[in-house]
């Protein structure tokens, strides 16, 4: 007992999602009879619900992989795994199988927001008692209260978007020099005129709703506020699981968008600009935005929000509701590109 009560010690003291899962899978491994455990992410793809794994231990080392959920050659349907299937469309708290001779599952949904987001799976060798499904049952439902206090701290009140303070620790784990280096998958597959040479990079776009401030002094602050959840939903049908959107305040979202040609970009954030342009607002009728992006390859977080920032202003200032690429824009001489000289900074 006093080693569980000192991995949910540990476990509690995380403020990241990712360390937490790690930390509840660890202490889960230090049961007796583990033979393994994992976290599966939980993702909707052609309307089918799927699992691929998303956190695990290989060679003694915690591994996390944060890819393509539709290129994930790991990922599988859910109808292949019954019993985890039949939990989740029943929503029982846990479901058993014994898989073989010496080795039993138990898999545990993580529910967020009424929507089931990922599972936990525990396999043992031996049966699992009552004994050993209270304990891990108790050391599941810790983990998942933790988690959602977290998920409140990191989410907008508003929209339930990531919220600005958690953008810099996003930003870090996105544009790490090891998610850089490793071979990304196209996001939607070759488009007509895009080349296998099209490398797949990061990008980063600012976002704005086009004269907010009328909306909200034409109909007042609650259609304001609205508008700015229907636009948060918009987001999040336009883009994948694995690509994430802040709201900066106000009316401004930023978008990291991940392992994507340059085309494929623009496609995608025009996609969601043209998406935002059909809907129809209640009252308030037809919104739009601009749009501005840029790689996030070189530079701080701070000098490529800059850098997105200065073409979403071009965009504004140029008849609004399109889609602006920074470098095509410094190239045609619409921008001044920022040097960098040790700590001085030239224009």
């Amino acid at each position: 007992m006093k080693p569980i009560l000192q991995n949910l010690v540990e476990m509690t003291g995380h403020r990241d999602h990712l360390r937490l899962e790690v930390s509840v899978l660890s202490t889960l491994q230090s049961l007796s009879s583990i033979v393994q455990v994992r976290a599966l992410e939980v993702f909707s793809r052609d309307e089918a619900l799927c699992v691929r794994p998303r956190t695990w231990m290989e060679n003694g080392q915690w591994h996390s992989a944060e890819t393509d959920t539709a290129s994930d050659p790991a990922s599988q349907s859910i109808d292949q795994i019954p019993a985890l299937q039949t939990c989740i469309q029943g929503r029982s708290p846990h479901a058993i199988a014994t898989l073989g001779k010496g080795r039993y599952c138990m898999w545990l949904p993580l529910w967020m927001h009424d929507k089931v987001t990922s599972c936990l799976e525990i396999v043992q060798s031996r049966p699992f008692s009552a004994q050993k499904i209270d304990v891990i049952t108790h050391v599941f439902h810790v983990y998942k209260n933790y988690q959602s206090l977290l998920d409140y701290s990191e989410r907008d009140a508003l929209t339930g978007l990531f919220n600005r303070k958690t953008f810099d620790e996003q930003f870090s784990r996105f544009t790490s020099p090891e998610q850089n280096e490793r071979p990304q998958p196209l996001a939607t597959g070759l488009d007509e005129g895009e080349s296998a040479g099209d490398a797949a990079h990061q990008w980063l776009a600012v976002v704005d709703i086009d004269h907010f401030k009328q909306v909200n002094d034409r109909f007042g602050h609650l259609y304001g506020d609205e508008v700015l959840i229907l636009v948060a939903n918009i987001l999040r049908s336009s883009f994948r699981s694995h690509d994430k959107i802040f709201r900066f305040g106000g009316e401004e979202f930023v978008v990291l968008l991940r392992s994507t040609s340059l085309s494929t970009a623009h496609k995608v954030f025009n996609r969601f600009r043209k998406n935002v342009e059909d809907y129809y607002f209640p009252q308030v009728g037809q919104v739009t935005v601009s749009v501005g992006f840029v790689s996030t390859a070189h530079g701080s977080p701070v000098e490529i929000l800059g850098q997105a920032d200065q073409a979403l202003y071009f965009a504004k200032e140029n008849g609004r509701n399109q889609v602006r690429y920074y470098d095509d824009l410094v190239a045609e001489g619409h921008l001044q590109a920022k040097v960098s000289n040790d700590d001085v900074e030239l224009f």
